[in-house]
């Protein structure tokens, strides 16, 4: 062999023994739709699998590797330098070995010995391992049963989660179908830096919690501070903590970083217990070259793209997959079925679309090839999307699939029999670009960016939008969101509590990164535990306490998200007012009662300041960024304010309430029930 890594040699199981080998397998079923691109249960044929009879445990290692030459199964239990050979069952590349032990391998090392046609033999880690080793250490590990004797407890989570996303499924009819008419606030998580053992740095690695911990700890935190779900940067298993596990090598297997395969089960089930779902950040576009994982798996491209035009991310130094190729959708659309049946997610994040889609992404004039249509769209990447959001939809119609694309491909997030690609949601990334533009910007200029503020709104209802102030936010000099802003100490402050009600209160379900709720100053490091020391100062608990109470306003209030999708939920009172830096709007529900927010980006209180308002009565402030408890002044409009009649320069009546509106400040007010 001309290449052995990361493992001791260890001594041949004295109780194994290989089976006899036999012809192609040609009638498999499994074997024949994994090479279909239609085997989206492909984890159940390929990897390790045990069963026992009579006492005798027998475990089936299978691999798919059309171009080698030969194969060895090298592990714990046969020769870490000459293995257990393996024998090719099918004519596309699948390989078998079959070992019968007096005793459970459950947790013992292997990796496949791959020879390819140049003689050249490296170790492979298991693409379809349910477990891994991790960090520097890259052998897969033998699980005997994928649902390891795990009883979820979760069916009352899985009730509400049906009737939230498919309420038609639940007997509801609506006369206009608005798409998830219900409340979404995501609190993004990086694992290994949210909270750390003992508070310090990860960098050596011995400092991570436990899932179990975790969970413990998070569960009951993000369900005090009004989250409906966290989102998890890549829980699959990846070798470099710098990739902030973007860079996958075992796509089946939870990194065992924070525990076990069991470990991350309670994860989930602890977070649907207190009522909140679990999204998972899934990497399809791309896969890191480390030797031991997917890269040229068979001594050439494989998994992989073939041509040097799509085969290769430059600039993120990874491989692409190859969506086009049946194996690889196999492999892929089981995935992601694997995390929704084996782990209970509810959706996944889909990272890098744009990369996928479009032939000349990252790339200059000369290194890309045009489609047969003469354009730069990857149409084997859309239809793979199709097939994907249609697979996780028919089985579970209730999962979102969220796409983070940073470009215009159209009707992303409309259903695939209506020509779309079928995803639920789509990261707005837009919307958070031009914002924090805007914020940035003195005050005294900001008349001149003031399209920066309203511009979102001429699209938000193209596709169904997250609003995201993501991890992609917050660091690589990007600042934090508060030091985002213009201004001095506690001028930052106020001007990110206003930043939030805008966000909060726009159509467009919500997400943000962890630490952004107390205001984290320094920008995010995956190396270090969040600075939770910082709630001990005034204006970060300040910070928290009014993120809680925006939060909890916005999952009691139906007029911020009832109908999220089309302008019946949303009209401008007054977007043009850009010279004193202020904005007005009406949010609506489904019975008609509206909520209006206005908006003050300058550092001037603005007295006796004139709102359009639908109806007449009363209007109370029920919410305000200025309140001492969150860092204000306490300029309130502590009294109900009742309209009075104006007459328009065209001659036309409406009412008008007079209000205080506080510098770098906003209120939402409701009209009183029968004034």
């Amino acid at each position: 062999m001309n290449e052995i890594e990361n493992r001791n040699v260890g001594e041949c199981g004295k109780t194994a023994k290989p089976l006899g080998t036999g012809l192609f397998e040609t009638d498999s079923l499994p074997a024949y739709l994994f090479h279909q691109g239609t085997n989206y249960r492909a984890y159940e044929y390929l990897g390790a699998h045990c069963t026992k009879k009579d006492g005798i445990y027998s475990y089936t290692f299978r691999v798919w590797a059309p171009n080698a030459a030969f194969i060895t199964l090298n592990a714990d239990f046969t020769d870490w330098y000459n293995g257990l050979p393996m024998r090719r069952i099918t004519e596309n590349g699948i390989w078998e070995a079959v070992v019968d032990s007096e005793t459970s391998l459950d947790g013992q090392f292997y990796k496949y010995a791959v020879t390819g046609k140049n003689g050249i033999t490296h170790l492979k880690s298991d693409p379809y391992a349910f477990a891994a080793e991790t960090l520097l250490k890259t052998a897969s590990i033998v699980c005997d049963d994928r649902s390891f004797g795990w009883t979820w407890n979760d069916a009352d989570w899985m009730k509400k989660r049906s009737a939230t996303v498919c309420p038609k499924q639940r007997g509801f009819k609506p006369k206009v179908n608005h798409f998830y008419s219900a409340p979404l606030n995501v609190y993004e998580i990086h694992l290994g830096s949210w909270r750390t053992l003992d508070g310090k740095g990860t960098a050596d690695g011995e400092h991570y919690l436990n899932y179990r911990d975790i969970a413990d700890k998070l569960a009951p935190y993000v369900s005090d501070m009004g989250y409906t779900h966290v989102e998890l940067m890549p829980v699959m298993e990846h070798p470099f903590d710098g990739s902030w596990g973007y860079q996958i090598c075992n796509y089946y297997a939870p990194t065992a970083r924070f525990g076990t395969p069991e470990d991350f089960r309670y994860f989930v089930e602890k977070m649907h217990e207190y009522g909140i779902g679990v999204l998972l950040d899934w990497v399809p576009a791309d896969f890191p070259k480390d030797r031991h994982g997917l890269y040229e798996f068979d001594g050439q491209p494989l998994y992989e793209y073939q041509g040097a035009d799509r085969m290769e991310n430059r600039n993120w130094g990874t491989r692409c997959f190859d969506v086009g190729r049946p194996e690889v959708q196999s492999f892929l659309i089981s995935n992601a079925l694997f995390w929704i049946r084996e782990y209970h997610a509810d959706g996944l994040r889909i990272d890098a679309v744009a990369s996928m889609l479009y032939l000349d992404y990252d790339r200059k004039p000369g290194e890309w090839t045009p489609n047969s249509e003469g354009t730069n769209q990857n149409l084997e990447a859309a239809a793979f999307f199709r097939k994907l959001n249609s697979a996780v939809a028919e089985e579970f119609p209730d999962v979102l699939m969220i796409a983070e694309e940073s470009a215009e491909w159209p009707m992303l997030t409309k259903p695939v029999a209506q020509g779309g690609l079928g995803f639920h949601f789509k990261w707005n990334m837009g919307f958070s670009n031009d914002l924090f533009e805007y914020v940035k910007t003195d005050p005294f200029d900001r008349k001149y960016v003031h399209s920066k503020l309203t511009f979102p709104l001429t699209y938000a209802f193209s596709e169904n939008y997250i609003l995201p102030v993501s991890h992609d936010d917050v660091v690589h000099g990007k600042k934090s969101l508060v030091d985002k802003m213009f201004g001095e100490y506690d001028d930052k402050f106020a001007g990110m509590r206003t930043f939030l009600m805008y966000m909060m209160t726009l159509p467009g379900k919500k997400l943000t990164f962890m630490g952004t709720e107390f205001a984290q100053f320094r920008e995010w490091d995956y190396e270090s535990e969040l600075e939770w020391f910082m709630i001990e100062y005034p204006r970060h608990i300040e910070m928290q306490r009014f993120v809680r109470a925006l939060n909890k306003l916005y999952l009691e209030t139906p007029e911020f998200w009832e109908i999220d999708d089309t302008w019946d939920g949303f009209e401008w009172i007054d977007a043009d007012l850009a010279d004193l830096n202020v904005i007005s709007y009406r949010r609506k529900d489904k019975k008609g009662h509206e909520i209006v927010i206005v908006l003050n980006f300058a550092p001037v209180v603005r007295e006796n300041f004139r709102v359009r308002v639908p109806k007449m009565g009363r209007y109370e402030e029920i919410m305000t960024t200025d309140r001492y408890e969150f860092g204000g002044k306490n300029r309130l409009n502590e009294e109900a304010v009742r309209t009075r009649a104006a007459v328009r320069e065209d001659g036309k009546r409406e009412n008008e309430i007079e209000i205080t509106l506080p510098a770098l400040g906003g209120v939402i007010l409701r009209k009183q029930a029968n004034s």
